[in-house]
């Protein structure tokens, strides 16, 4: 497990000043990234908690967890990045994807693949300064950086998983923890790789994983509303005929307003053994078995999205599941 990275995804559900507590802890246990989610009609502003987590810490790395270029215009992005990559070039990463509860609490529909590698594309060069031409004409940065940001992609369908493997510096992996449901997405990610002569050992692969740790009762109950969610997405692999019921009793009842919170009412349609396949949940001995089996599937970070069970704050996880890596 010394090899293996670990990061944080925290979602801003908090005011600023707990989120930079939170940001300040993980640095303490030694996680490597935090990632912030960008959802702005049910989370605090993303940008506003990057920017503030950056002030208050000094060598963790942070990326979003993930924005995507709708609500975010692709020179909106760029600027950003430029701009945080001048506190400092090494530590900031553009974490992205075709975009989700961000979209659909407006009423709109996700990044198509095409729209999307061209944004990546114009990021790209409107950081480096160079100009890019839109349907509304040709526009540059006047504040451009040298400094390479670097972007890594959140995918779990096929088509997009093959599209990270050709472009993406990184793969967010959002396929659960079923090291046969990973190893899937990975090769999907190598074929897009090889597609293009690049090679797959050059992209960094971070599995993104609700995690609650507790010794008492609850850490399953305390991630089923992130199991929906990821269940919900384009996999690329079959669900087997249990998993599909569950997946229609999803699209039945979710209700984006209560993305990922903890009572939402698709939580309730998550049964016990489903948990077990996309999170980590359980007692310390359990996750430690889990986290081993995933550092065999040739993942380069863990990235929890710690929960708290029975009450517990978040970071009771963080700080549960520090002790099963350190």
């Amino acid at each position: 497990m010394k090899s293996l990275k670990f990061g944080v995804g925290l979602f801003p559900t908090k005011s600023l000043a707990r989120m930079i507590d939170l940001a300040r802890l993980s640095e303490e246990l030694q996680f490597t990234h935090i990632w912030v989610g960008d959802s702005h009609l049910i989370w605090r502003e993303a940008y506003v908690n990057l920017a503030a987590m950056a002030l208050n810490t000094s060598k963790i790395k942070l990326g979003t967890g993930v924005t995507n270029p709708l609500t975010r215009h692709p020179s909106v992005l760029a600027s950003t990045f430029a701009t945080l990559a001048e506190m400092d070039p090494e530590r900031f990463i553009l974490g992205i994807g075709l975009g989700d509860s961000s979209l659909e609490t407006m009423g709109m529909k996700p990044a198509r693949l095409a729209h999307f590698e061209k944004a990546i594309s114009d990021i790209r060069s409107l950081v480096r300064g160079d100009e890019v031409e839109l349907a509304t004409g040709s526009l540059h940065l006047k504040h451009g950086q040298q400094t390479k940001v670097p972007i890594f992609i959140a995918a779990s369908g096929p088509k997009m998983l093959e599209l990270s493997g050709r472009i993406a510096d990184g793969v967010i992996i959002l396929v659960g923890t079923e090291p046969a449901y990973v190893q899937r997405a990975i090769e999907k990610i190598q074929v897009g790789a090889r597609s293009c002569g690049r090679d797959p050992q050059d992209l960094e692969l971070v599995l993104w994983v609700p995690c609650a740790v507790s010794q008492g009762p609850g850490a399953k109950d305390a991630v089923k509303a992130h199991v929906a969610r990821v269940l919900a997405h384009p996999l690329p692999f079959t669900l087997d005929e249990k998993q599909e019921e569950v997946l229609q009793n999803i699209r039945r009842v979710y209700n984006y307003y209560q993305h990922m919170e903890q009572k939402a009412r698709q939580a309730e349609v998550i049964p016990d053994w489903l948990v077990d396949k996309f999170a980590i949940a359980g007692n310390p001995e359990e996750c430690r078995q889990k986290i081993e089996t995933l550092a065999e599937t040739g993942i380069d970070q863990i990235a929890i999205i710690p929960y708290g069970a029975k009450g517990e704050d978040r970071s009771h996880t963080l700080r549960e599941f520090a002790s099963l890596v350190t």
